[in-house]
């Protein structure tokens, strides 16, 4: 994929990028947005401009001219890689989507790649690993033939797993996440992948996990299926979402993150053949020094009648 352009490549344009955000980190929102904007006079075709134009007009109280400016980065980039389309579906101004664009979830991970760990474990106090191994143990003591582990990341769930896993199996989009993870030793093999549009011909899964992947998925239904599919008779589903308390099934969260209800879980599971084990309420991590709420879920496969 090509990489996201975080420069202009004007270095006039570029400069005056930069003092736009030195503005916007004084607090001097608009007059940032009016240097910004300036900026991509020179740089017309700047999609990451354009989408960073949008977040500082929303700042400054101008969500119609956000609106413009985030039409205006996807446009320049239709695959969406700012993930321009979900800004505009939280103030109302695009099409609600049951999932996010493909791009923006790789290009976020390959950006964090390099500091991942240390912001989820060291400073947001990340802990779900932890919270689905304790639940796995407890659902089925004892050793797993094959587990599945998507959305790996860096391998942190793989960490949790392995002493209980004949095979590891990790699968992510980012290509930057799974070098730090290979770098581990932990995974007998590791594909790189799109969760949304996924299939696997190995031997059936005893384990699949999911730690903290769901909230990229948005709509469960095609995700949980596939899981279904791939797991054996008996066989674990061990994942997390983040819990939606407000009605509904689902919905985008203004940290362009998918929460899910309790109810839609339980149903979507349910209804692909799964039965719950343990669902338990957690803390996922830490946002803006606040937890964010979640749910620990453990489903079985049922055996075949």
């Amino acid at each position: 994929m090509k990489p996201l352009q975080t420069s202009s490549g004007d270095p006039n344009a570029d400069r005056r990028a930069d003092y736009a955000e030195m503005l916007f980190a004084s607090g001097d929102h608009t007059a940032a947005a009016e240097l910004l904007l300036g900026a991509l006079e020179l740089a017309p075709q700047w999609a990451m401009g354009w989408f960073r134009l949008g977040e500082m007009r929303e700042a400054s109280g101008r969500p119609d001219l956000a609106a413009q400016a985030w039409a205006t980065s996807l446009k320049l980039d239709p695959a969406d890689r700012q993930g321009a389309a979900l800004k505009l579906q939280l103030i109302g101004k695009g099409p609600a989507s049951m999932a996010p664009p493909s791009a923006f979830v790789e290009t976020l991970f390959d950006h964090y790649a390099e500091t991942f760990e240390e912001m989820l474990v060291g400073k947001l106090d990340y802990r779900l690993p932890e919270v689905l191994d304790a639940a796995i143990r407890k659902a089925r003591p004892g050793r797993f033939r094959l587990a599945l582990d998507l959305g790996c990341g860096t391998g942190l769930m793989g960490e949790r797993l392995r002493p209980i896993v004949d095979r590891l199996e990790g699968v992510d989009i980012s290509a930057r996440m799974l070098r730090k993870a290979q770098a581990k030793n932990i995974y007998d093999a590791l594909t790189k992948a799109d969760l949304q549009d996924f299939s696997y011909s190995g031997d059936k899964a005893d384990l699949v996990t999911s730690a903290d992947v769901l909230i990229y998925i948005g709509g469960l239904e095609g995700f949980v299926g596939t899981v279904a599919g791939l797991l054996a008779e008996g066989g674990l589903f061990a994942f997390a979402v983040e819990s939606l308390a407000d009605g509904g099934d689902l919905a985008l969260q203004p940290s362009r993150r998918y929460a899910h209800s309790e109810g839609y879980v339980r149903r979507t599971v349910e209804t692909n053949g799964l039965s719950i084990v343990a669902l338990e309420p957690t803390s996922i991590r830490q946002d803006r020094r606040e937890p964010v709420k979640g749910l620990a879920v453990v489903a079985r496969k049922a055996h075949a009648a």
